[in-house]
């Protein structure tokens, strides 16, 4: 690590459980976050200031005036622009070290499958359950860990998938991909802050899964009601008839042979 890097990183490496060994983890660490609206924002500006050596940035939309009120890291002057190159610009200049990777697409199919095979961490920050199972599939499929939040009116929420260990439970275990009601914002409203925290743990949620600190949300959902200012956590398992923990057991299996 060079002196500029522990003079920036320093209240990082101060940090008992993180220290000089997890901030490097940090710096070797490629990270995919997928969406940079209102939870994307958070999350890409605290993982590039904390560090994190690669992020690979995918979004399809462009900035609009309706998205300033809690996507944080575009501004007015960049309406009109991709996200992704919004976005890039704005890490940029809050960290010029990190690696920007820009993939200005709808992540489908096997360009998804690629995008998933390149990193060390997936951040889920879409707003579409078709994407959310999707991502889930290929990160098992890969044995990446996935991060995902949501967040709509005053409520929101945030777990760890860690698909490297064969027994944890998925995003399939918590959803059943028929019968899901989508809210967006758009129809429902979010609070801007919601936003804010959400993507803040998600942020904080992947720093301790790529620096291998604390005891991240694997097998719990953290649930934030803003409007009552109440946390509360509910503790998940694996789903023994979920499809897609049935084929990483198998693969695991196959691989310890």
């Amino acid at each position: 690590m060079k002196d500029e890097q522990l003079l920036r990183y320093g209240r990082h490496i101060m940090l008992d459980g993180l220290d000089y060994d997890g901030q490097q983890r940090l710096l070797d660490a490629r990270v995919l976050i997928v969406g940079l609206g209102g939870l994307g924002s958070p999350v890409a500006l605290y993982l590039a200031a904390s560090g994190v050596g690669e992020l690979h940035l995918a979004d399809f939309d462009h900035v609009d005036l309706s998205n300033l009120q809690r996507q944080i890291i575009h501004d007015q002057a960049r309406v009109g622009q991709s996200k992704v190159a919004s976005a890039s610009a704005r890490l940029g200049e809050i960290n010029p070290d990190v690696r920007l990777l820009p993939i200005e697409a709808r992540l489908e199919g096997q360009q998804l499958q690629e995008a998933v095979a390149k990193v060390d961490l997936v951040v889920d920050c879409s707003d579409n359950f078709d994407l959310r199972f999707a991502l889930n599939a290929a990160c098992a499929e890969r044995r990446v860990p996935l991060v995902s939040g949501a967040a709509i009116q005053w409520a929101g929420q945030v777990t760890v998938f860690d698909h490297r260990e064969v027994e944890t439970p998925c995003y399939r275990c918590l959803y059943r991909e028929e019968g899901q009601d989508e809210l967006r914002c758009a129809e429902t409203g979010v609070l801007s802050p919601l936003v804010g925290m959400i993507g803040s743990l998600q942020a904080a949620e992947a720093i301790k899964v790529l620096a291998g600190s604390g005891r991240p949300l694997i097998g719990r959902l953290a649930l934030f009601d803003l409007r009552d200012a109440e946390w509360r956590t509910v503790k998940y398992r694996q789903d023994p008839d979920c499809p897609v923990c049935a084929s990483r057991r198998a693969a695991g299996n196959v691989d310890d042979e």
